[in-house]
C-alpha cells in the first residue's frame, strides 16, 4: 500500500498556490524536481517504457482482431488503458511504410540493372559472319550514342570516343571477313539537354508565374530522373531508383496524413442524419487507418519472412502464403463490422454505405498515391 503523504504547508514553486497532492490544481506543475539522480532517471525510464508496452498490449490485439471495440471503448471515456488514436495511427503508419520500403529494397535489389555499353571490344562483332552483319551491328551500335548524349548520361567526349572504337573494331571484322574496310564517318552526338532553359517551359495562363515556375523544374526533374534510370549506366541507373523510390516513401506518410480527415467528410456525409459530432468521424478513421497500416505492415512482413525462409524450408512459403491471403481478406470484413457496430445501422444499409464509401475512397487513394508517385519521381 502505498503510503500518506502530507502536503501541508507545500506550495508549489512555479505558481506559489497551496498543494494538495504531487501535482499543483493551479498550474499542474509537478511537486518533484526534475534534478534528480542518474539512478533516478534511469528507473523513471524504465518505468515509462513498461507502461507504454502495457498500453500496446491492451491496444493492439483489438485493433487487430476485435472491429470497433477501442472506438467504442474511446467514445465510452474508457481511454487510459489505450494508445491515443492518432498517435497510435502516426506510429504503426510510419513503421508500417518503414518495413515496406524494406520490402522494396529487396525486391529491386534482386533486379540486375543493365544500362547502355559504350565499351566495344572484338567480341561485338564477332559472331557477325558477312561484311552485311557487321555493318549492321556498327550501325545498330552507333544509333545509341546519340540517344545517351541527349540526356547527360555519359560526357560527350567518352562517347566520340567510343564511336571511334566501334568503328575500329568494326573494320577489324570486316578485313578478317576479306572485306574492304569502311571509312571513318563521324557520328552526329547533340549537347545534353538543359534543364534551366527548358524550350518548353509550363505556361497555364491562370496560375502565378511562380508556381508555373514550380511545375516546370518539377517536370525537368521526373524527366531526368526516368531517363537516367531508363538509359543511364548501371550505377546511375541505381541511384536513380533509390532516389525515386525513396522521394515516394518521403511522401506518402504526409499524404495520407491529409486523406484521414477527407475520410472522416465522407463518413460525416454519409451518417449526417447519426448526429455524430465530425470528432467522432475522425477517431472511426484514425482506427480503421491505424488497422490498414497495422495489416500492411503484417503482410509485408509475412512476405518478407516467406522470401528469408523459403530457401531453407519451402513448405514455409505455403503456409506464410495462406497467412497473406486471409489477412487481406480480413481488412474489408473488419472494416465492415466495425461500420455496423460503430453506427448501429441494419446490415443492408451498412453494406450499401460501405461499398459507397469505399468506392469513393479508392479513388481518392488512388488519387494520392498518383500524386506521391509523380512528387516521388521528382525527388
Amino acid at each position: 500500500m502505498k503510503p500518506m503523504i502530507s502536503y501541508e504547508g507545500l506550495h508549489c514553486a512555479n505558481c506559489g498556490a497551496p498543494m494538495q497532492g504531487e501535482f499543483c490544481h493551479e498550474c499542474g506543475q509537478s511537486i518533484h524536481s526534475v534534478l534528480k539522480p542518474a539512478h533516478h532517471m534511469v528507473e523513471e525510464t524504465i518505468e515509462t517504457v513498461l507502461h507504454i508496452d502495457g498500453r500496446i498490449v491492451h491496444t493492439l490485439p483489438p485493433l487487430l482482431l476485435k472491429p470497433g471495440f477501442l472506438t467504442m471503448e474511446y467514445f465510452a471515456g474508457r481511454r487510459v488503458r489505450y494508445i491515443a488514436p492518432f498517435r497510435l495511427m502516426f506510429v504503426i503508419c510510419l513503421l508500417s511504410f518503414f518495413v515496406f520500403h524494406l520490402a522494396i529494397d529487396q525486391v529491386s535489389s534482386k533486379i540486375v540493372d543493365r544500362g547502355p555499353t559504350v565499351t566495344v571490344t572484338g567480341e561485338t562483332f564477332k559472331d557477325a559472319d558477312t561484311p552485311k552483319e557487321v555493318r549492321k551491328a556498327l550501325k545498330n551500335q552507333l544509333k545509341t550514342l546519340p540517344h545517351i548524349a541527349a540526356y547527360g548520361v555519359l560526357p560527350r567526349h567518352q562517347l566520340e570516343l567510343a564511336a571511334q572504337n566501334m568503328q575500329q573494331q568494326a573494320n577489324k571484322r570486316l578485313i578478317e571477313l576479306g572485306a574492304a574496310p569502311m571509312p571513318a564517318t563521324s557520328v552526329a552526338i547533340p549537347p545534353t539537354i538543359d534543364t534551366d532553359t527548358d524550350p518548353n517551359p509550363v505556361r497555364i495562363a491562370w496560375l502565378p508565374e511562380v508556381v508555373n515556375a514550380r511545375l516546370t523544374r518539377l517536370g525537368h526533374q521526373i524527366h531526368n530522373n526516368w531517363r537516367t534510370f531508363k538509359d543511364g549506366d548501371p550505377a546511375a541507373r541505381n541511384e536513380a531508383k533509390q532516389r525515386m523510390i525513396n522521394g515516394v516513401f518521403s511522401t506518402l506518410p504526409a499524404t495520407m496524413f491529409v486523406l484521414i480527415p477527407v475520410f472522416a467528410v465522407l463518413l460525416k456525409l454519409f451518417y449526417v442524419f447519426r448526429q455524430r459530432l465530425y470528432m467522432e468521424h475522425l477517431i472511426v478513421a484514425l482506427h480503421s487507418h491505424a488497422f490498414m497500416f497495422l495489416s500492411l505492415l503484417l503482410i509485408t512482413a509475412t512476405g518478407m519472412l516467406s522470401t528469408w525462409l523459403h530457401p531453407h524450408a519451402a513448405w514455409t512459403g505455403y503456409a506464410l502464403g495462406w497467412v497473406q491471403t486471409l489477412l487481406m481478406l480480413w481488412i474489408p470484413t473488419y472494416l465492415l463490422i466495425m461500420q455496423k457496430r460503430v453506427y448501429h445501422q441494419g446490415w443492408p444499409m451498412t453494406v450499401l454505405k460501405f461499398w459507397c464509401i469505399g468506392w469513393c475512397y479508392f479513388w481518392l487513394l488512388m488519387l494520392a498515391l498518383v500524386i506521391a508517385g509523380v512528387l516521388g519521381i521528382a525527388h
